[in-house]
């Protein structure tokens, strides 16, 4: 059957089925999304599913996520930057792995010289290796647009593991060695909790103000709620 542009996060059974997945890959996908947890890259999909190579390099070109994980610019702007004659969003599996990257690599991108090359390497560095895509966003002076080009050709295959942290059981000091959120940010995730004794699902943060879409995300791969 013809594929059409889907959020992986929302595959069901059925649709699992109609895509060559196995009742196994399919199961792991379910249980985690159980968890309220999200899968925000291919690397994710791939990560959580277990599926083949093959499979992937099929799928990954159709995944559609949210305007805020992969455009994370205004509209506007976003939409001149892939409009613009010679745009090809790479495949999954030509893209170089974010996490074996060299600084001469990353400076194939447009934006990107020998200063933002050594501060994303020493980023990568001080994290002991990317999870996740949205990581990318937090390196001091690396403007979104650019994210963007860098994306392109480059996504995390070789995620970091994090050991997460239980937001209902630890302090606003713990939660602020997350790289890129604020001690200040911290302390009102710690209050919220505070206040309502418990939080049941991480997704509630997002009533706390100046908590963004893409702060959210990040938090998301650190704590956990049991």
């Amino acid at each position: 059957p013809k594929i059409y542009p889907f959020n992986p996060n929302f595959i069901t059974d059925y649709k699992g089925y109609t895509l060559g997945m196995s009742n196994e890959e399919i199961d792991r996908l379910l249980q985690y999304r159980k968890e309220d947890k999200w899968i925000n890259s291919a690397a994710d999909f791939k990560k959580v599913t277990d599926v083949s190579d093959s499979l992937l390099n099929e799928l990954s070109p159709y995944f559609k996520f949210p305007e805020w994980v992969t455009n994370p610019k205004p509209k506007n702007n976003l939409k001149d930057y892939k409009s613009e004659k010679g745009f090809i969003e790479k495949p999954f599996a030509q893209k170089i792995d974010l996490n074996k990257s060299t600084e001469e690599q990353l400076q194939q991108v447009s934006g990107i010289g020998e200063a933002l090359s050594k501060r994303i390497i020493s980023y990568r560095e001080k994290l002991g290796g990317f999870s996740n895509d949205i990581q990318l966003y937090s390196v001091y002076g690396l403007d979104p647009s650019v994210v963007q080009r860098i994306l392109n050709l480059f996504t995390v295959k070789t995620p970091k593991e994090i050991t997460k942290i239980n937001v209902n059981k630890t302090s606003a000091s713990d939660i602020s060695t997350i790289p890129g959120i604020s001690f200040e940010m911290a302390k009102k995730i710690w209050e919220y909790r505070r206040l309502r004794e418990k939080i049941i699902s991480l997704q509630e943060l997002s009533k706390i103000e100046g908590m963004t879409e893409r702060k959210l995300q990040l938090i998301q791969l650190y704590l956990s709620v049991e």
